[in-house]
């Protein structure tokens, strides 16, 4: 009898177990089995959108994309029997195309195709609309050749703000494993605002879920989204003021900067030399590139934010400020007489004969070197180089554009960390005129001459959602009373640097600056012309500006590379551009 239980028990036992996987197989496997059942004959196909256009500030198109077609081609076409179907697609695509040579399209079909792609075979990225639309007929009449519509991405103004702009190029392995949709796409911002906003103007993915059958044809489309394509960019930049500037600074090297002294909204802003755009997206040769890249002048550098140099006269005002600020009377004077000796070592004015009794005002006016020189001492660089960074300098601007150099801002503990070496007075001397180690970016400057105008410190930008409220900082309001005046002076009175260069319909507010290149000798009694020096030993020549004087909208910051005195090299330049904001309407009378 408990045998027979035993064996009914185990009977029960092994039907239960039966039963437990009949249920899992026929139930709970199904939702499993089920998606790998979708995957042999439902394909996802990725469409990725239209790339966004940026416009000026006027809505005016500065990057655009060009419609054409594409040529793809069947897979799987290597092997002997399909090799004739092969050469006939490449042998018409030649003749009609003379640019592509058959050996290259077959050698780039061979590279893509492989016995586990199933996806037509990419080989010719993009033909321009003109060109290609009387042959739609015939391509697309033949078999194995799919042709789908392309775009290609177009700088209408070329070399037009071009460091600012960017441009886009093919999206290499790392971008595309950073980067999901250039995978799609083809493309990513290589530079500029193409690359700062890449994420915005490439948009979002869209696809299509499509079923197939077991030789991979399309039966039917059984969902799709569309690509998001929300994804234009407005900028602050006024193409027709952009465009003037490039006119008027034609055969030159440096940077011209326009900003709106109170929200940080740059209306025109270059590098020169530009170059143009277009160039990087259909590729560059090996000779335009080894000409540019092998430019003294440097046309691959966006000197707005990546151009280092020695501020020379223009960094005086933010001394000034650092000097009053660490307890200097507002009455502080000095007797220049022309140089200032410290040990083995004459420090010179830039005047010979000296200027005599100098006070701030008169010191920014004039440009006196002495009246720094022996002020600076009374302070220190400590101090000085807290001030200055409290101004910006040392720091990014935060400006939209990428990899911002952060300049040179120098003091005791920066010279040890760098040279692990002690600070020398002279070195002190030498930085309260903007020389030595001291190294600034354009657009810092610019950003320090809005602060001068309006006592706030805006952040630059070219795109209206990068906008942030300016920084206000403890200076006080007489000491920038003083700053103003001195600069008003220097673009209005008989002795100011600028006044005999610096005429426009706008009342101005400014300060040159001649920036050495090369240091001049002791044993040089009598400082050299600028004109008598080779080219790149020449002085860079700056000029920091805002206006109008009394209700200050814009600073216009100017650097000529190499251009010798500030206010005669680039004083027309920016005369001219006031006059150009007036003429547009910028600045009210």
């Amino acid at each position: 009898m408990k045998r027979l239980n035993l064996i009914l028990i185990f009977i029960v036992l092994l039907m239960v177990i039966l039963l437990a996987r009949v249920y899992f197989l026929s139930i709970k496997s199904n939702t499993y089995y089920e998606e790998l059942s979708k995957q042999n004959y439902i394909k996802r196909v990725y469409k990725a959108p239209s790339r966004g256009l940026i416009e000026d500030r006027n809505g005016v198109a500065l990057a655009i994309n060009n419609l054409g077609f594409s040529i793809t081609v069947e897979p799987h076409l290597r092997s002997y029997k399909n090799k004739n179907k092969l050469l006939k697609i490449v042998k018409i695509i030649s003749k009609h195309f003379p640019e592509y040579e058959e050996e290259e399209l077959l050698k780039k079909y061979k590279k893509l195709d492989s016995p586990y792609k199933h996806d037509y075979v990419d080989l010719i990225d993009y033909i321009a609309y003109d060109d290609f639309f009387s042959k739609f007929t015939l391509f697309n009449s033949i078999e194995g050749i799919k042709v789908e519509p392309s775009v290609k991405r177009y700088y209408p103004f070329h070399n037009v703000a071009s460091h600012v702009i960017g441009y886009v190029g093919k999206a290499s392995k790392k971008d595309i494993e950073n980067n999901e949709l250039s995978r799609y796409s083809g493309i990513i911002g290589k530079n500029g605002l193409e690359k700062y906003y890449n994420d915005k103007l490439q948009g979002t993915l869209g696809y299509k879920d499509i079923k197939v059958n077991a030789l991979n044809k399309e039966i039917e489309v059984l969902e799709e989204k569309k690509p998001n394509e929300n994804n234009n960019l407005k900028i602050t930049i006024d193409v027709r003021l952009q465009k003037f500037i490039q006119e008027n600074f034609k055969e030159r090297s440096g940077a011209i900067i326009v900003m709106d002294v109170h929200n940080g909204e740059i209306l025109a802003a270059a590098s020169f030399p530009e170059f143009d755009n277009n160039i990087f997206v259909g590729g560059i040769s090996q000779k335009e590139w080894d000409d540019m890249r092998n430019s003294f002048d440097h046309p691959f550098t966006n000197k707005l934010v990546n151009g280092l140099y020695p501020p020379g006269s223009i960094y005086k005002m933010g001394i000034s400020l650092a000097l009053l600020k660490n307890g200097l009377s507002p009455n502080f004077s000095v007797y220049c007489s022309g140089e200032l000796q410290i040990g083995n070592r004459k420090f010179r004015c830039w005047k010979q004969t000296g200027h005599g009794t100098t006070d701030f005002i008169k010191a920014i006016r004039e440009s006196c070197d002495d009246f720094f020189y022996k002020a600076s001492l009374k302070v220190g660089i400590n101090k000085i180089s807290k001030t200055m960074g409290e101004l910006g300098f040392g720091h990014k601007t935060g400006v939209d554009q990428i990899n911002e150099f952060i300049g040179v801002n120098p003091n005791k503990e920066w010279k040890r960390k760098r040279y692990n070496q002690p600070w020398y007075i002279g070195e002190t001397v030498i930085s309260s005129i903007g020389q030595g180690y001291t190294l600034v970016t354009p657009m810092q400057i610019a950003r320090y001459t809005a602060f001068l105008a309006t006592g706030k410190l805006p952040y630059p930008h070219f795109y209206k959602g990068q906008y942030k409220e300016p920084k206000k900082l403890d200076f006080n309001p007489k000491f920038l009373k003083i700053i103003r005046e001195g600069m008003y002076d220097v673009a209005n009175e008989r002795f100011g640097t600028a006044a005999r260069h610096l005429k426009s319909k706008v009342t101005l507010a400014a300060k040159t600056g001649t920036a050495q290149v090369i240091t001049i000798p002791q044993s040089e009694k009598k400082r050299m012309k600028e004109s008598e020096l080779e080219y790149y030993h020449r002085s860079h020549a700056w000029l920091n500006t805002y206006g109008p004087f009394r209700n200050p909208q814009y600073t216009v910051v100017a650097l000529v590379e190499h251009g010798g005195h500030g206010g005669s090299t680039s004083g027309p330049i920016v005369a001219k551009i006031y006059d150009k904001l007036y003429e547009l309407g910028y600045i009210k009378k």
